[in-house]
């Protein structure tokens, strides 16, 4: 098998490298748009498997990962912010109230394709805008859906609870993963 990441996040590499699994990173370069009458629930899914299709070819024994992590709370969309005005927005938003993180997967190869979706709740604890400012200025939150990692100090000090997988709200519910490319 040789497995092939479609990613440039830090994070899945880490996620994936952690599991034990050697991969070769790729780019993929598709827009990623979902339509309207795609819910919440399934844009996850629906993201990863459109990138995995505008992927070329597979080979031989290939195998292509791609993922896609949607934050949402109250039905809305939290994509990744577009400026630090977006993302002060976003962590308003969030502050004080349960969100949830969908992360899909798309596991391709010559003959299958595996689209998996995992979700996890997170709660936070209020925010002060001086919390948010402080986030905002040191960590840059402008690659993360939802304007947040949860492995960064927003994570550490004002996530009151989590119910699923703290991998999924990573960006790689690494459970999934791990099944399906043991199976393959």
């Amino acid at each position: 098998m040789r497995l092939l990441l479609a990613s440039q996040s830090p994070r899945r590499k880490e996620l994936l490298a952690s599991l034990g699994f050697e991969f070769e990173v790729v780019k993929i370069d598709c827009e990623e748009i979902v339509p309207e009458h795609i819910g919440v629930g399934e844009s996850a899914a629906y993201l990863s498997e459109l990138k995995a299709s505008a992927f070329r070819k597979l080979e031989g024994e290939e195998v292509l990962l791609t993922a896609d992590t949607v934050v949402a709370i109250d039905n809305q969309f939290l994509g990744k912010p577009k400026d630090e005005e977006e993302a002060r927005q976003m962590l308003n938003l969030l502050s004080g109230k349960t969100h949830q993180v969908y992360t899909g997967i798309t596991i391709k190869t010559l003959e299958k394709t595996f689209t998996e979706t995992d979700v996890a709740e997170v709660e936070f604890d209020e925010l002060t805008e001086e919390e948010i400012e402080y986030y905002i200025r040191k960590y840059h939150p402008f690659d993360k859906a939802g304007s947040y990692g949860i492995q960064e100090w927003l994570g550490m000090a004002k996530i009151r609870r989590i119910n699923g997988s703290f991998y999924t709200i990573m960006g790689l519910p690494t459970h999934l993963v791990y099944k399906i490319l043991k199976e393959i």
